[in-house]
């Protein structure tokens, strides 16, 4: 009979200080030198990590009130509109949001400099931002107009509410064309320049649980630095495999994940605002989850390396494909990381958009709290769909 755990006995011996906790990149090495059984024996948690461009993802603020009191109608910081049609002084700071008057608005294709990423950072990096507020004015909210500077600690609530987080697997984005492409997986060059991905392969905290056996609402992760929580499936979220020509599985698809914490616990080294040429501004996000290993088949998947995970290459020029499948074919990850592959009998050198060195700081950092019994597992209340839900894409019908 093979290995079973709860959460309740692997918390005990976090809190005994015996638990046995590995990276992801470790429990590989262990997995290829004494098997799998040993290993599941032995190991009770797996950690990952990612730290990567994550657009979806947003900030809820609450700026308290001022004397005397204004419904912000409309609300700015450093310039970058924020969303406001939630209360009197709430509003939420999208990470792609613009400034109105940037040039990207106007298509220019020239160096992108500053968006709701960036006020993210700031404040978490503990810089005065510029508040700026308008109202139409009321009995109870007379005041019509604000002006002043913030920091975060100044402020009642900031929780970073992310949307759409930890995609389980991106594609391999290339350029087909005969001209040069802005996009939001960087500047690709033509006629199959250069190529890049987005996701930490080995490490990546969804492909080491591709069903979604541990991964729910209410699962304790990493998340910029300070401690979140899963609280829901993301946008898009479409889990499913990816598979070769001859029908083996080679990989996981597009699972994704809603994601909270409190904005005052994090650090900016792990929430870095971020601008592509020619398209516009994003948040990169580190996040790393644990998975406990209950048993062995949650094990045989953390085990997975680089050489048995695989991306879509999907050409990005004109009006790109749907990524089912990818439309070139799969690469994996260990020759994606090698810095070329081969697409359509062309050698083509490879970049990544995410930081496969601060993933793994990530996974040890994780491992560490752990380790030192400041970080215990999250049981989820409920587990997110896997792959056998069979969810799919529900493209807008417009043409």
């Amino acid at each position: 009979m093979g290995v079973e755990r709860t959460y309740a006995e692997i918390n005990a011996r976090i809190k005994e200080g015996k638990a046995v906790v590995v990276t992801a990149e470790e429990v590989i090495e262990k997995v290829r030198e004494q098997g799998l059984a040993k290993t599941a024996a032995q190991v009770d948690v797996v950690t990952t990590g990612t730290f990567g461009p994550m657009c979806s993802s947003g900030a809820f603020l609450n700026f308290g009130h001022s004397n005397p009191r204004i419904r912000m109608q409309k609300v700015w910081l450093n310039n970058v509109p924020a969303y406001t049609g939630i209360a009197a002084v709430d509003a939420y700071m999208g990470v792609t949001e613009v400034p109105e008057d940037d040039p990207t608005n106007s298509n220019y294709p020239g160096e992108f400099r500053y968006g709701g990423g960036h006020v993210i950072e700031d404040l978490v990096s503990g810089k005065e931002v510029k508040l700026e507020a308008l109202s139409y004015g009321t009995d109870c909210y007379p005041r019509k107009e604000i002006e002043t500077t913030i920091t975060l600690d100044q402020i009642n609530e900031a929780i970073l509410f992310n949307p759409r987080n930890a995609y389980q697997n991106y594609n391999c984005a290339v350029n087909l064309s005969d001209k040069t492409i802005h996009t939001y997986m960087g500047t690709l060059k033509p006629r199959l320049g250069n190529a890049t991905y987005s996701t930490s392969g080995q490490l990546s905290p969804l492909m080491k649980d591709p069903n979604f056996a541990t991964i729910g609402i209410g699962t304790r992760i990493f998340l910029g630095g300070g401690v979140g929580y899963v609280v829901w499936n993301g946008t898009q979220h479409f889990p499913g495999w990816l598979k070769d020509s001859e029908g083996n599985i080679v990989g996981s698809a597009g699972g994704t994940l809603s994601v909270m914490g409190d904005l005052k616990q994090m650090k900016a080294q792990w929430l870095r605002g971020t601008s592509f040429q020619g398209y516009g501004a994003t948040l990169t996000v580190g996040l790393g989850i644990p998975i406990p290993i209950l048993n062995e088949e949650i094990l045989k998947f953390a085990a997975l390396s680089d050489e048995e995970l695989h991306a879509p290459v999907v050409d990005y020029s004109e009006n790109y494909p749907n990524r089912v499948g990818g439309n070139l074919g799969l690469v994996s990850y260990a020759q994606l990381k090698s810095g070329k592959i081969t697409v359509e009998g062309k050698e083509v050198a490879t970049a990544p958009l995410s930081s496969y060195p601060k993933a793994r700081e990530i996974a040890g950092l994780l491992k560490t709290w752990i380790q030192k019994g400041d970080f215990q597992l999250g049981e989820p209340v409920q587990l997110l769909p896997g792959p056998s839900a069979g969810l799919t894409a529900k493209p807008l019908d417009i043409r």
